[in-house]
């Protein structure tokens, strides 16, 4: 087992709230992590049809019959759980009593939100991050994991990533898409996640996604919401608050996870990946995606943001996470760096008064020093930060 970041975060939830909750993509390692981190709870699989039947007829029964410790996996499947367990943990007055987890997120989220408010502290835990991946193996190089991807049965049982991905999709359309939209046609969804895939690190264009599908915008915008409630694209939105420029408010659209992507986008291997026209997007996703998981490990509100006005001045990325000290990052995917990379960060560290030392290029390159107009960072040490 790699050692996630997050699991001394979710020790630490359990000293505060009565139950912890763990939400996450499919196959993210949530149950692994935490059965991990609470060894002597007893664990529970509504996955497993018995277990599923029995808390669907009788939660009542079903709750009192648990010990006081249990962690309840895919707890999605049993809806009627999660009142029951308001009222126990009500009754008894403990942090600590019961961890949650599942797979269909948005269901998850939507009875933690009717049932368990103020009474559950909630993490997200997403594919194995390249610190993470580095740690169990050392010579892993930042391309090979761009292609790889963080899923960690990947790594676990050495499954080939072409194999493996052809699997999670099927797993993703037959057991989660069908069970929340009438998507008959599973093709038309799977030819929508290549098309989204082509259109990573792209200003987010619903008509035009809709007239290549030759379906309803709202139909478009129902698949997207689903993609991003189940972690498996987000939205980056832009940064608008600068008053004296016209400034894009359409968000951009990228993975959760860059071996999908790469993937999705036929990449079979890392040489493939570093000749591929789409070797820019998908490093520029994985630095983007990588610093969304760095706050999501740390249990912190991660504020990122990318900046293009009507000049077509761009930065790919604002880590407004930290008001006193903003980073304006420029992301290229060469190995060469080149004085002209900080063209735009210094146009707009200028404009918001953003210092130079808080303005950084990250590349494919093996150094990180410093310049008069920034610093280049590699990619191997922005994300081992």
């Amino acid at each position: 087992m790699i050692p996630r970041d997050l699991t001394e975060h979710a020790k630490q939830m359990a000293t505060w709230f009565p139950i912890v909750s763990v939400m996450g993509p499919r196959q993210s390692g949530k149950s692994t992590m935490l059965q991990s981190a609470f060894p002597d709870f007893t664990y529970l699989n509504l996955e497993t049809s018995e277990l599923k039947t029995l808390a669907n007829n009788d939660p009542a029964g079903f709750m009192q019959l648990q010990p006081i410790h249990s962690f309840i996996d895919e707890m999605q499947y049993a809806p009627g759980l999660f009142p029951e367990m308001q009222a126990i943990s009500d009754n008894r007055h403990e942090t600590g009593q019961y961890v949650i987890s599942g797979s269909q997120n948005f269901l998850l989220n939507k009875n933690i939100t009717e049932s368990l408010a103020g009474r559950v502290g909630i993490l997200t835990l997403l594919p194995l991050s390249y610190r993470e991946t580095n740690h169990a193996y050392p010579d892993f190089t930042v391309d090979q994991f761009m292609h790889r991807g963080g899923y960690p049965r990947i790594y676990d049982a050495g499954i080939p990533e072409e194999i493996y991905f052809r699997s999670y999709i099927d797993t993703y359309l037959q057991r989660d898409i069908s069970t929340l939209l009438p998507v008959r046609n599973f093709t038309s969804f799977r030819n929508f996640l290549g098309l989204c895939a082509q259109n990573s690190g792209e200003l987010l264009n619903t008509s035009k996604l809709a007239r290549e599908m030759e379906l309803r915008r709202e139909t478009i915008n129902d698949w997207l919401t689903i993609l991003a409630a189940s972690y498996i694209v987000f939205l980056l939105p832009p940064y608008f608050s600068n008053a004296r420029k016209r400034l894009t408010k359409t968000p951009k659209l990228y993975f959760y996870d860059t071996g999908l992507l790469c993937y999705l986008l036929g990449i079979r291997s890392v040489d493939e990946l570093i000749r591929h026209p789409k070797r820019g997007a998908v490093f520029e996703n994985l630095i983007i995606e990588e610093t969304l998981k760095r706050g999501f490990n740390a249990n912190s509100e991660s504020r990122l943001y990318f900046y293009r006005d009507s000049n077509g001045v761009e930065v790919n990325l604002m880590d407004m996470t930290d008001s006193l000290s903003p980073q304006l990052i420029e992301i290229k995917s060469g190995i060469t760096p080149r004085d002209d990379f900080f063209r735009h960060l210094k146009t707009v560290g200028r404009d918001l008064d953003i210092p130079i030392e808080q303005r950084q290029v990250v590349y494919r390159g093996k150094s990180s020093f410093h310049t008069p107009n920034g610093r280049f960072v590699s990619a191997k040490d922005y994300l081992m930060h």
